[in-house]
């Protein structure tokens, strides 16, 4: 048994120092093609839309670390196992062999992968095979001075991998963009958005304006892409008369404009909160299509992360007067790099899988006949424009209230065609008209409060929207597959006699 456990640290060590040395060949290579990241984005692409849609519904914005937690939990079972059958014939080293095989393969056919980035995975073999056959030699004693030395080994093996992934992280780009963004400033505007109007907050609805550390953030990256100002470029390219590449400075020499726009996930459920609304600064992107000649049978824009990932959004959309702008800020300081440092796309009226392209670094100008993206590839709508929605914020389900009056509070959008009205129903009596928040931009959300009176017993309380052309939210429950959720948000609460 005790050397049965020796083998299984031997192994977990050898995985730790695989991934350490990995990590450290990547930052000489490009931070993405680390094994760990390499593998992890692998599975993140080929994941089904409906696991992807479950995983997202019950994790939220967490999603990413349940993915680090259970990509790490098989490599400790596959390291453990390695342990386990390492003796003569080698069965561990093979294992560790095709799994940096694996690595490799997974790296290179990452969209930015080039045959160098073959390298970590082969390093990370390399080393893991070294400490595990080390390792495992020395757990073979019986004697207390054999299993001394094997812990001693071990316990230098677990320090040096340690010191390695320090190396690896300290010298990627991460520190050197953060130390860049805190020095940044942003440009004043030229056209700066209008003040809020008194009463646009509504108590018991979230604020209107989401601060930086509440938005929400979903998107493909395990890793989250470093760029800086000096080496970000946008390649235009494809059916336009003149192709041009933008630089940070090409950019911020153009009239900075800032405007409030409420963004939605297009994997937000009903009522759900993968949503919200800021204030964001950037360049029009109207002007710089126009500046490049776009040919008129092209009828969309298909852009690029600079880790591949890719939306395709309809020219007419970027091209009808809307505030559709590269942002560089996000409520009046430089983006977060979580949210596309330095450089990315805010579109009202679309979902972000089709116009929300963070750290965005080349625009094919195309047709939706002759090119696919990200997820539209998987099976998803390929225009994506957001439907009407609304969410109860107050009450929450299962809360328990008091008789007389209480006050149910939301908030409703339609962006780009904005909220006329929005109406509560308690259980299964009439439709009764809210009271609505100040409208600040049809581009925006927009909060909403009811005065119940509220009788003993359980009740159901339902909302809905109508937008500013007339259409009525739909009562039709749909799934966020394919191009976004529908249904009417609900609340089960107990009012005490």
């Amino acid at each position: 048994m005790e050397h049965a456990a020796r083998r299984i640290i031997a192994g977990l060590i050898a995985a730790a120092a695989a991934l350490a040395a990995g990590q450290l060949a990547a930052a000489a290579v490009a931070p993405d093609s680390a094994p760990f990241y390499a593998v992890g984005n692998t599975v993140v692409d080929h994941t089904p839309a409906a696991v992807r849609e479950w995983v997202i519904g019950v994790f939220g914005t967490s999603d990413k670390a349940v993915l680090f937690a259970c990509l790490s939990v098989i490599i400790a079972l596959l390291a453990a196992i390695a342990g386990l059958v390492e003796g003569e014939r080698r069965y561990g080293t093979v294992l560790i062999g095709l799994l940096g095989v694996f690595g490799a393969v997974a790296a290179v056919t990452r969209p930015a992968g080039t045959f160098a980035w073959i390298w970590p995975s082969v390093i990370a073999a390399v080393a893991g095979a070294l400490v595990l056959g080390t390792l495992v030699h020395r757990a073979q004693g019986q004697a207390v001075p054999d299993r001394r030395r094997f812990f001693g080994t071990a316990a230098v093996f677990a320090l040096g991998s340690a010191g390695l992934y320090w190396l690896g992280t300290r010298w990627s780009k991460g520190t050197v963009v953060a130390a860049e963004r805190r020095e940044a400033t942003v440009p004043a505007p030229v056209a700066p958005a209008p003040p809020l109007p008194e009463g646009i907050d509504v108590k018991g609805a979230v604020p209107y304006i989401t601060s930086n550390a509440d938005f929400y953030r979903i998107d493909t990256a395990l890793r989250v892409p470093q760029v800086s100002t000096a080496e970000w470029q946008l390649n235009i390219h494809g059916m336009v008369d003149r192709p041009r590449t933008l630089t940070w400075a090409d950019l911020n020499a153009m009239a900075a404009t800032q405007r409030a726009v409420t963004l939605t996930c297009v994997s937000n459920e009903i009522g759900g909160n993968l949503i919200g609304n800021a204030m964001w600064t950037g360049f029009p992107i109207k002007p710089i299509l126009e500046s490049v000649g776009v040919h008129p049978d092209a009828d969309m824009l298909l852009s690029k992360s600079v880790d591949g990932w890719t939306a395709g959004t309809p020219l007419q959309v970027l091209t009808d007067g809307r505030d559709a702008i590269l942002a560089i800020a996000m409520n009046g300081t430089p983006l977060p790099v979580e949210h596309g440092y330095p450089v990315r796309q805010v579109v009202p009226g679309l979902y972000g899988y089709v116009s929300a392209t963070k750290w965005v670094v080349d625009w094919e100008i195309t047709r939706f006949d002759k090119a696919d993206a990200y997820w539209t590839i998987r099976g998803w709508s390929a225009r994506g424009p957001i439907k009407t929605g609304c969410r109860i914020d107050t009450p929450r389900t299962g809360d328990r209230l008091g008789t007389g009056t209480q006050i149910v509070a939301g908030t409703a959008w339609a962006q780009h065609r904005g909220i006329a009205t929005v109406e509560v129903q308690i259980d299964d009596g009439p439709w009764q008209p809210a009271r609505l928040a100040p409208e600040y931009s049809v581009d925006t959300w927009r909060q909403w409060w009811f005065a119940w009176q509220a009788t003993a017993g359980e009740h159901i309380i339902t909302a809905r929207a109508t937008d500013g052309t007339g259409a009525v939210q739909t009562d039709q429950i749909a799934y966020p597959v394919p191009d976004g959720a529908t249904g009417y948000p609900k609340r089960l609460v107990t009012v005490a006699a």
